[in-house]
């Protein structure tokens, strides 16, 4: 298992490009089983969750053809449905969740899918309900085998129907989706995620041939089509790794340009980081983040502590609060940061306490920060990744802090982010992989 040895406390500078969205990946590969013909996708992310995908697309005997690291040419026109039943695909699947977004595919153009209990990081609970009593809702039965460790979901031709989701989960609506465009009749789907890239998704099936309306709302109207064809896609950057290099930019004091950050899908986290004090000037589609000796969080109007909190698009995606917990240690102020999402998420606070922070862990899902306000310098330590956010946020911490720091199972880390430690390195940023 893999390390990085980061020795901080260095100003960075230069400019940066954010690699493909590794949300938007995840949903766009799977939809590739939905036609016969070739679908060719651009800006796809080189990180360990991708690309363990597009082995298990290869696996399923879907052609892939890699044009480059970015760039890749499928064609599910012979897929092995023996395969789905399999001790190697449960063996793959079950290290992904989402590969839990190949069920609606499938169950749409070959009326059968295999559900494993899916990988990923452990962060708390995340059940597989919404997806599930979806694709009933729509026609489909399923049944789990304690043996195999699967639901196995069969249909005799999925019906479309009107769907209200317990919640508006992207993945869930993702699958829900894939599973409908093929489905007899219209579905209507409420209270859906809209996130940029479900819309995304959205707009690639149409582009298939699809009809889906409403794109962008919580509100979709699906009317079922017979066969879907062949298409060519680009992803939108990462608006998770932009969130994380403006974090990056202030914690180490750096003057940083974020290139191409694709700023009308951003939503409110430029927003959100002002509120942090930070300075942001957007020039064309470029982010840049001046050298800014501190930083200081706004109060609320009534003088009451700033909280920030995740919550369904267009609100504060849950994926940027370890980031903005971490930047707030730096901070003049105090911050309350709450996590509604994940019971398992702010865990990581331990190391950033031990490295000098000053937070108090409310419970698992809040956590108190009081801004040090660079009067005392975090210190190094030596510490382990948990996920791939939090792995993120304890690096940042390493490179603003005095002295040296160790990252374990940075494993984690490549799962979400490509290339980091070459790319940082390129901003003067002193960190090796051991």
């Amino acid at each position: 298992m893999g390390s990085f040895e980061v020795i901080g406390g260095k100003r960075l500078k230069g400019e940066i490009v954010p690699q493909g969205a590794k949300n938007e990946a995840l949903q766009i590969l799977c939809a590739v089983i939905l036609t016969d013909e070739k679908v060719t996708i651009s800006n796809i992310p080189d990180i360990l969750d991708v690309n363990n995908l597009i082995d298990l697309l290869a696996a399923m005997n879907v052609k892939v053809e890699r044009l480059d690291r970015h760039t890749c040419v499928f064609q599910a026109d012979d897929v092995n449905l023996n395969y789905l039943r399999s001790e190697d695909f449960r063996s793959r699947s079950s290290r992904l969740r989402g590969s839990v977004m190949l069920a609606g595919p499938m169950l749409a153009r070959f009326k059968k899918a295999f559900i494993p209990k899916p990988g990923g990081d452990k962060i708390g609970r995340r059940p597989l309900d919404t997806h599930i009593l979806s694709f009933e809702k729509l026609g489909a039965e399923y049944v789990y085998h304690s043996d195999d460790g699967f639901f196995h979901l069969t249909t005799n031709g999925l019906q479309g129907t009107y769907i209200l989701l317990d919640e508006p989960s992207v993945t869930g609506t993702a699958n829900l989706v894939m599973a409908a465009v093929m489905a007899e009749g219209t579905t209507t789907i409420y209270n859906a995620a809209c996130e940029p890239y479900l819309q995304q998704l959205c707009k690639m099936l149409n582009h298939m041939g699809a009809n889906i309306s409403g794109v962008g709302s919580n509100l979709l109207t699906i009317q079922g089509v017979e066969k879907l064809h062949g298409t060519e896609h680009h992803m939108l950057p990462d608006m998770i790794e932009i969130g994380s290099f403006i974090g990056l930019a202030a914690m180490t004091q750096s003057d940083i340009t974020i290139k191409n950050v694709g700023h009308e899908h951003l939503g409110v986290i430029p927003d959100r980081f002002r509120q942090l004090g930070i300075q942001l000037n957007v020039i064309d589609d470029d982010i840049h983040i001046p050298e800014q000796d501190l930083y200081e969080v706004k109060t609320m109007m009534d003088g009451g502590v700033l909280t920030m909190y995740d919550h369904p698009w267009p609100g504060l995606t849950p994926d940027l609060l370890s980031i903005i917990l971490v930047v707030a240690t730096q901070a003049k102020g105090s911050l309350l940061v709450h996590q509604k999402m994940f019971e398992s998420r702010l865990f990581f606070v331990d190391k950033l306490i031990e490295m000098g922070a000053q937070i108090i862990l409310c419970d698992p899902h809040r956590a108190a920060i009081i801004g040090l306000e660079r009067r005392y310098k975090l210190r190094g330590i030596k510490m382990s990744s948990p996920d791939i956010r939090a792995g993120v946020a304890l690096l940042i911490a390493a490179l603003s802090a005095e002295g040296t720091s160790v990252i374990q199972n940075i494993d984690q880390i490549d799962r979400g982010y490509q290339y980091i430690d070459q790319r940082l390195q390129a901003l003067g940023a002193e960190i090796k992989r051991v």
